[in-house]
């Protein structure tokens, strides 16, 4: 992989690579596209024991050279049910936002959006339907992510 430049950002972006290879976490995978380190496709698999279960669902990550000060943005590119992904695929996390740390990297954030799928909070909704079906008719609620998690399998 040529990379033309480097900067802060980018040897960060081959530190947080290096670690998901070296120590990769349970359930979740990502890398750099080939020609540009600043964008990254990611895995997430639906965690055992949720409506999730056996799901694989896609995400791209879009860093700036602001990173690690500035968290990435990131979105589901799969279709999922979520109270806490709007319907563009973005997500609805304190540390994509305000609660965001130079100390989190590339594995932290997809561990964390793990943990929403199998925990979410139906207090800041991104998607009231979810949100509200979780809340009130957790079997419909279960319903609809399964259909995700299906067509998760077609991709």
């Amino acid at each position: 992989m040529g990379f033309q430049m480097t900067s802060p950002a980018r040897r960060r972006l081959m530190r947080d690579f290096k670690r998901l290879q070296d120590d990769p976490p349970t359930g979740v995978s990502g890398a750099p596209n080939e020609n540009n380190i600043m964008m990254w496709n990611a895995v997430i698999f639906g965690p055992n024991e949720t409506p999730f279960e056996d799901g694989t669902f896609k995400l791209v990550i879009e860093f700036t050279e602001e990173y690690p000060n500035k968290p990435p943005h990131v979105r589901f590119i799969s279709k999922i049910f979520h109270p806490n992904v709007y319907a563009d695929g973005g997500i609805c996390l304190d540390i994509l936002q305000g609660r965001w740390s130079p100390t989190y990297d590339v594995s932290s954030i997809l561990t964390s959006i793990q943990s929403l799928l199998c925990d979410p909070n139906p207090n800041s909704p991104a998607n009231s339907t979810a949100a509200q079906l979780f809340k009130e008719n957790r079997r419909e609620y279960e319903k609809r992510v399964r259909a995700c998690v299906e067509q998760s399998f077609a991709e």
